[in-house]
């Protein structure tokens, strides 16, 4: 998967000086990170929508619009896909691949192992 992401995110790159009449990735990043990144939540809703309705194929095809979408937007803020896995496995290896890192979490690496000892011990805790 991360392959096709990859190969998505080259492509996107490759469409920055295409005509946007022709183009419809070069007119996106013509339009500017605001329009793009409601584009991107606008993607998003779709998928929630099709989920809840219980639509799989519209929610494949939604998801793939996401994706699209998610790295045009990484193309106009600068952001490598490299950059997005690495932080995929700094997160696993914190807290495992199922896991989301916390949003009080600060960058400190010790700091963040005690959190994520205090977090596991509290669900630990609930468990009981």
């Amino acid at each position: 998967m991360s392959d096709s992401i990859t190969r998505l995110y080259h492509a996107a790159l490759d469409c920055r000086f295409d005509d946007p009449s022709t183009s419809r990735t070069a007119r996106l990043l013509r339009s500017g990170r605001s329009k793009m990144a409601k584009k991107l939540a606008e993607e998003a809703v779709e998928v929630v929508i099709d989920a809840m309705q219980g639509g799989r194929e519209a929610v494949i095809k939604e998801s793939a619009d996401l994706i699209y979408n998610l790295v045009v937007l990484w193309v106009a803020t600068g952001v490598r896909p490299d950059e997005v896995w690495a932080e995929m496995d700094r997160r696993e290896r914190l807290l495992g691949i199922a896991e989301k890192v916390p949003k009080k979490l600060v960058d400190d690496t010790a700091r963040r192992k005690v959190v994520v000892l205090e977090g596991r011990r509290a669900r630990a805790r609930k468990r009981r």
